[in-house]
């Protein structure tokens, strides 16, 4: 029986993976891999508490969080598409020069 504490263990170190990630990499596909990861680590605490709590809001929230950050990937890949077709690089240092 896997508890709460090693469920929230897990999640801990997806965040902080994530986190690391989105810090200190440049490319913006690994970026958004990172984000996805956090998300999916926020999913896993949602999860985690229901089950304990014998609740299914927390399982139905997860649900709401897979949609919205399916919704963030398609744009955040026609962002990095249009990125590459500009620049020839998704380098997001170099996508500082593109401000209006």
């Amino acid at each position: 029986m896997i508890t709460l504490q090693e469920y929230l263990t897990v999640a801990a170190l997806l965040f902080a993976v994530g986190l690391l990630i989105v810090l200190y990499r440049n490319n913006a596909i690994s970026i958004l891999m990172g984000v996805e990861l956090m998300l999916n680590a926020a999913n896993l605490n949602f999860v985690a508490f229901s089950r304990h709590l014998g609740d299914m809001g927390g399982q139905i929230f997860a649900l709401f969080v897979i949609v919205a950050a399916a919704a963030e990937a398609a744009v955040a890949i026609a962002i990095i598409v249009l990125l590459y077709q500009n620049l020839g690089s998704v380098d997001v240092e170099k996508a500082h020069n593109l401000n209006g």
